[in-house]
């Protein structure tokens, strides 16, 4: 679905890792089945020009060589560093109910919670006290060094692109980030506000923890004026957090540009994409088993070739023959689903008179509250134009 659609999609973290039957030579990995699963089926349609795959490496990845692999095997042209948990401070917990699977875990160099090589948790586990273990990813704390060595391997190794993610932190952390972004001169770096994640995480932690997306992006595009101001390298910004209509996306990209070129270039998506993925094979399903709600035959149809708006465009594209591939698989769904936010956004554009995105800018946006243009710097509706206005009025 993504490579259909031209955009660029980030293998997250510990897929190595949790892969079973991944092949490890001195703790390093060198073959992953399912890694490679995954490059190569973005592949199969992709072409060549619009988007691309990324690999996102955590601790545990670097580790066990995950960067690595994906350079040299399987010839990745992005590699993504994770500082931190992406949207969250701590998690990336997975549960597991199979002691074998857990001591396997743990000698892959995981957090394994409770300990599944103690012997009296063992015990527990076959009285059914102890029912499951929890495989913990460490949180990130980054050396500069380390992080521009590593950096500098894996563009000798051919990685042509690389990318930072990060998440709702301090300011501080911000400047941190972007200060060592800035020396590794990476391409890219995500920032993913609180309200971003896949739903991994430990509730109480999300709820309470990290920075709603439209504090962090202030941070972040105050942090770009002033390595201007400096020369310094800026990476193209993309933001995350919560993302699912265009307009949110319009706004992100109109706040960051202060008049030269937006500093956002991307908006960064996984639940709503997700979703449209799940929703779509989810009716896909029904209609196989003829069970699809009346009011949805009534607008959609009954065959799942009617459901999506771009299946006259896919067909022309691919292929009857590749038709029923993409909408079994929900690529079909998230093709629909993007080329909606697409044409939204084209929508949007319109009503501002700007028909590039580069030419969006802080003068379409207005504050509707006191509190977000303090934030944001955005003026108020009422201070809009103002001095123009008058000038127009008395010239």
């Amino acid at each position: 679905g993504a490579a259909i659609s031209g955009t660029a999609i980030v293998v997250g973290e510990n897929v190595c890792g949790m892969d079973k039957e991944a092949i490890f030579s001195n703790n390093q990995v060198v073959y992953s089945k399912d890694l490679e699963f995954r490059v190569k089926t973005y592949r199969e349609l992709w072409d060549g020009k619009y988007g691309d795959i990324a690999v996102q490496n955590n601790i545990e990845d670097e580790t066990m060589g995950v960067d690595i692999y994906a350079a040299s095997k399987l010839e990745v042209n992005i590699i993504e560093k994770k500082f931190g948990q992406g949207a969250k401070s701590i998690g990336g917990e997975v549960r597991v109910r199979d002691l074998e699977r857990a001591i396997e875990l743990k000698k892959r160099g995981y957090i394994v919670i409770p300990d599944p090589e103690d012997k009296s948790v063992q015990e527990a586990f076959k009285l059914g006290i102890v029912k499951s273990f929890e495989r913990h990813s460490r949180i990130g704390k980054p050396d500069p060094q380390h992080f521009l060595e590593r950096i500098d391997l894996l563009r000798s190794m051919g990685v042509k692109k690389i990318w930072i993610k990060t998440g709702c932190y301090r300011p501080i952390d911000i400047a941190f980030v972007m200060k060592i972004a800035a020396q590794a001169k990476a391409d890219a770096i995500t920032f993913d506000g609180a309200g971003g994640g896949t739903g991994m995480s430990p509730v109480p932690m999300m709820n309470e923890s990290g920075v709603p997306t439209i504090y962090l992006e202030a941070w972040v595009l105050k942090a770009c004026e002033i390595m201007k101001k400096k020369g310094m390298h800026i990476p193209d910004i993309a933001m995350a957090g919560g993302f699912s209509n265009e307009h949110q996306i319009v706004k992100a990209i109109a706040m960051s540009n202060f008049g030269d070129k937006p500093y956002i270039k991307a908006v960064a998506m996984a639940r709503a994409p997700i979703l449209a993925v799940m929703k779509s094979r989810y009716f896909i399903e029904l209609s196989k088993k003829n069970a699809l709600p009346q009011n949805f035959v009534e607008r959609y149809g009954s065959k799942p070739e009617s459901f999506f708006a771009s299946t006259y465009e896919l067909v022309g594209r691919y292929g009857a023959q590749n038709l029923e591939k993409l909408i079994e698989t929900g690529a079909a769904g998230l093709y629909t689903y993007f080329l909606k936010i697409a044409t939204g956004i084209k929508i949007l554009m319109v009503g501002q008179r700007k028909y590039r995105l580069d030419l969006l800018d802080r003068s379409d946006l207005t504050s509707l509250t006191e509190r977000a243009a303090k934030v944001t710097g955005i003026s108020m509706t009422d201070e809009v134009d103002k001095e123009l206005f008058e000038s127009i009025l008395t010239k």
